[in-house]
């Protein structure tokens, strides 16, 4: 039985979770597509939303200048930048980095890198 590529993500995704579940810390998770990529900060329990951002916003893909321009890097820093503003917004200075099983290279790297950035602390 062969695992297939979006499988061996996830079982990568488990064993990150899992870490940050049990130090019960606020987690900025990743995802990306071909598209877009997406951001949220989610609570320690991971019950609860706190802030979200992604290229598929109305106001995000006028700043990118319209469709089709969601899955580069300039993108994803944008995406970094507006996370980390609406999670101050929200009251939180610090959080873990869930990639999501996703290599930190990239996209995701340029996602964090513009979050660091704009203050949020991981």
């Amino acid at each position: 039985m062969s695992i297939n590529k979006k499988q061996q993500r996830l079982r990568r995704s488990r064993q990150t979770r899992s870490r940050i579940g049990l130090q019960e810390k606020v987690r900025l998770a990743v995802h990306r597509s071909n598209l877009h990529i997406y951001a949220s900060i989610i609570s320690g329990d991971g019950t609860q939303v706190l802030a979200s951002a992604s290229t598929a916003e109305k106001e995000v893909r006028a700043q990118l200048g319209g469709d089709g321009k969601g899955g580069n890097l300039a993108a994803a820093s944008l995406v970094g930048q507006r996370i980390a503003a609406k999670a101050k917004a929200a009251g939180v200075e610090a959080v873990a980095f869930d990639r999501s099983g996703f290599a930190y290279h990239g996209r995701v790297k340029a996602l964090a890198e513009a979050a660091r950035e704009a203050g949020l602390q991981f």
